[in-house]
């Protein structure tokens, strides 16, 4: 008998989900092309508070989706 197991599906997600994914995406890129050495102190401070607010959605995103039981299909 083999250890291996068939492929695993990826649960569905749902629109919201896929929004909140789209709008950390869009965060995240729009402070990689940022240039940080021009941004005022305050906005410094709101980039930084902006990413760690996406952090922490991302991850209770990702603990919606392995937590939520698996979809059973007739």
């Amino acid at each position: 008998m083999s250890d291996e197991q068939g492929p695993t599906q990826r649960p569905a997600l749902t629109n919201l989900q896929r929004d909140r994914i789209d709008f950390a995406r869009r965060d995240l890129e729009d402070a990689q092309v940022a240039d940080l050495t021009q941004q005022d102190h305050a906005s410094l401070i709101l980039l930084v508070t902006r990413l760690c607010t996406r952090l922490d959605d991302t991850l209770a995103l990702i603990g919606e989706v392995i937590e939520r039981p698996p979809e059973h299909h007739l």
